[in-house]
């Protein structure tokens, strides 16, 4: 049984346990999952030849054939190597598959899942948890101690020194998504490309988009119940053509933020003193916003919140000029709920 704590994940990575079968990532950043899963495959199946040894399913496929798994996990490859599944999960639930899996004989190849933000007790996260043949690696949201690690690792890869303020500005700049974050960092050592150090005035000169700015503070409003505020600024990022995607990103960024810091209220933590301890770069005009909705909403309702954001995303992308509709009314939702409960 391999149940990885927070804290193990870098080891775990770094020296994946011999004999495992199933390795599953979980937890409300999609981009940590995919980002750890990749590494793990690395690691775990060096010089994996990705052309013919890897094998993506779906878990919504999985959950109407079950026995599919068994038939990939078991079948020799044609062109010999090592093979690693590697499973996408979906909305339906698809443990079944992997319960067969564990209780049968030694597969030819390594199952790698990549799975939502599953609660204690969920039944796949169970059958990995209790499994010998298993892992269950969470994978939370980025602090800013995480976040740290991540620029000072990109920037001494690529060469480039950064100054103590820039760096601290930087910080404060991105979010919980780790996929956001690293796309941020790329761009900035892209725009660094051939200068040996990067100050306060480059930072600022790449992480001023006056839309994402407002973005934010439109999200501040919406979790807060400023709804009146939040009617007011979704007009004006429309009139300027600001894409739905970007205010519904904006909002699944923060709401992942706020779940992480809710955690730690929910286990008895002050709200003042958490964002003290986890999110000492909020920029302090945000500060009472984020608080008053850290203190109104709970795990349940951003949990259901999660779900329902990450949909809309999908929609309004998918949805044209409809998009812009379905942003707002997702959006005004947000921000009715939070008046509601002020209430």
């Amino acid at each position: 049984m391999v149940a990885v704590k927070a804290g193990g994940v870098d080891a775990f990575l770094a020296k994946p346990p011999s004999g495992l079968v199933c390795a599953l990532f979980y937890g409300p950043d999609a981009g940590l999952v995919s980002e750890r899963a990749a590494l793990f495959i690395k690691t775990a199946v060096p010089g994996l030849d990705e052309g013919f040894g890897l094998i993506r399913l779906e878990g919504d496929d999985l959950a109407s054939d079950p026995s599919r798994l068994l038939d990939e996990a078991h079948a020799i490859s044609m062109f010999g190597g090592a093979r690693v599944l590697r499973v996408k999960g979906g909305s339906r639930a698809f443990h079944a598959a992997i319960d067969g899996l564990l209780g049968g004989p030694p597969p030819e190849a390594l199952t790698v899942v990549e799975a939502g933000d599953l609660r204690k007790g969920a039944p796949l996260r169970a059958l990995c948890e209790r499994s010998p043949k298993a892992a269950a690696i969470p994978c939370f949201a980025d602090n800013d101690a995480a976040i740290g690690r991540l620029i000072d690792a990109a920037f001494s890869a690529a060469g480039v020194q950064i100054d103590r303020d820039a760096r601290s500005l930087l910080l404060g700049s991105l979010g919980a998504d780790r996929l956001a974050t690293r796309g941020e960092i790329d761009k900035l050592l892209l725009y660094a490309h051939g200068a040996p150090r990067l100050t306060v005035s480059d930072i600022e000169a790449l992480m001023s988009d006056t839309s994402a700015t407002a973005a934010d503070d439109l999200v501040d409003a919406a979790f807060a119940g400023d709804v009146g505020t939040l009617d007011e600024g979704l007009t004006k990022l429309a009139l300027v053509g600001t894409s739905p995607s970007q205010i519904l990103g904006a909002a699944l960024r923060h709401l992942l933020q706020l779940h992480r810091l809710r955690c730690a209220v929910e286990a008895g933590a002050a709200p003042g003193a958490v964002l003290d301890r986890e999110w000492p770069q909020l920029h302090f005009r945000r500060r009472p916003l984020v608080e008053r909705a850290l203190t109104g909403w709970n795990l349940e309702r951003l949990t259901r919140l999660l779900g329902h954001v990450s949909s809309g995303i999908l929609e309004a992308r998918r949805g044209g000029s409809f998009g812009e509709v379905l942003a707002r009314r997702i959006m005004l939702e947000i921000g009715s709920a939070a008046r509601s409960m002020r209430r």
